[in-house]
């Protein structure tokens, strides 16, 4: 029997409903989190935000609570970036995406700048600087440098970025504390060892129920690795293969969630490279080819796909949310924005005594979006 089409909406629906941006689910932050399989935060309020898009009654203080006891940690992991995981995905996940951290450090700038140095010694000599406490990348950089003095002091901490796992410790990444981003390595900080036989086999099937139907070249484009087609095949017995509207094989999971392509999707805010707008090779699912740079903003939702951006500007005693549309909306649109943009302002910023929405149609700009993957 050939395989069942499934038409871009329905793949919007699916995706959607699967992460939870029709009907906010009732749900620990932790559950979320690896449900997500992480969450990206360069940004580091970004998280609290797409939690809070995603679940009923979460309040920051959940988030702020796990980071600070250890249950969840900021690594740089999918594509190589910032991602809020679990402790349990941080160290079952890391070295599953370590070859290709060591991959892209040999061709960066940093690998560059030490050719010629023992880079095992160096991250010999940088764990053991942060058994003696957390360090910044300046701190570490200059006593890497003392000990390599023919190579800049930045790049020998980058080498540490790439070949170790490095997590940003509190308070950075805790809602309403400020600090500077200072590291430690996943087995000091959360007191484990790293998975030593981490399964591909079982990310796949997680991608999948976050982020399916999808193709291969899909997975890629979310985990940053290659060579997928093997674990794939491997797998594809247990798995389901529908097409999308331009033949391409799409897999997913036997009970993944395909709800009616005519249910609706109220508006939606979500913080700066969500992943949902950056973890398949195909993203119009959810953003239209033209708009694919704006992620690096806080976009918005409408009918499930992204509408525009926002930003919230606060002052001392005012906080006002600016809504910048691509189009101009329709009055039901901008009435459900503007309601789902005050519990927005509730959230984010509670204290000041005013806040208010100001809605702008701004055609979106093109520049590079610096970081968040592919």
């Amino acid at each position: 029997m050939a395989d069942r089409v499934l038409s871009q909406r329905a793949l919007n629906r699916a995706l959607l409903a699967r992460q939870h941006l029709i009907e906010r689910r009732s749900s620990s932050a932790l559950h979320e989190i690896e449900h997500l399989v992480g969450m990206q935060a360069q940004v580091p309020n970004a998280p609290y935000v797409g939690l809070w898009s995603r679940l009923a009654g979460f309040e920051p203080s959940e988030l702020g609570d796990l980071i600070e006891q250890r249950q969840a940690v900021r690594i740089g992991i999918m594509r190589n970036t910032l991602h809020l995981v679990s402790a349990r995905d941080c160290l079952r996940l890391w070295p599953l995406f370590q070859p290709l951290a060591a991959q892209r450090l040999r061709a960066s700038p940093f690998g560059r700048a030490t050719a010629g140095v023992d880079l095992k010694a160096v991250v010999h000599e940088a764990r053991r600087r942060f058994n003696e406490k957390p360090r910044t990348i300046k701190q570490l950089g200059e006593l890497l440098q003392a000990r390599w003095p023919q190579a800049p002091a930045v790049s020998l901490a980058y080498v540490t970025r790439h070949l170790m796992p490095l997590i940003q410790v509190p308070p950075r990444g805790v809602w309403g504390k400020r600090g500077q981003a200072t590291w430690s390595t996943a087995e000091i900080w959360l007191g484990h060892s790293l998975e030593r036989n981490p399964s591909l086999e079982s990310l796949v099937p997680r991608y999948l129920q976050a982020f399916g139907p999808a193709s291969v070249a899909d997975i890629a484009a979310w985990s940053g690795l290659s060579g997928l087609r093997p674990v794939v095949e491997t797998l594809r017995r247990d798995l389901r293969s529908f097409k999308d509207e331009r033949g391409r094989e799409l897999l997913d999971m036997p009970d993944g969630m395909l709800p009616d392509p005519r249910t609706p999707a109220p508006p939606r805010f979500l913080p700066e490279f969500d992943n949902i707008l950056l973890s398949h090779q195909d993203r119009t699912r959810v953003i239209a080819f033209e708009h694919r740079y704006v992620v690096a903003s806080g976009t918005f939702l409408l009918d499930g796909v992204v509408g525009g951006i926002w930003s919230i500007g606060k002052g001392n005693d005012a906080s006002r949310l600016t809504i910048s549309s691509f189009h101009p909306l329709k009055r039901g649109d901008r009435t459900g924005l503007a309601e789902e943009g005050e519990r927005l302002l509730a959230f984010a910023a509670p204290s000041p005594a005013q806040t208010g929405i100001d809605f702008v149609v701004k055609p979106p700009t093109m520049p590079s979006p610096r970081g968040g993957g592919n």
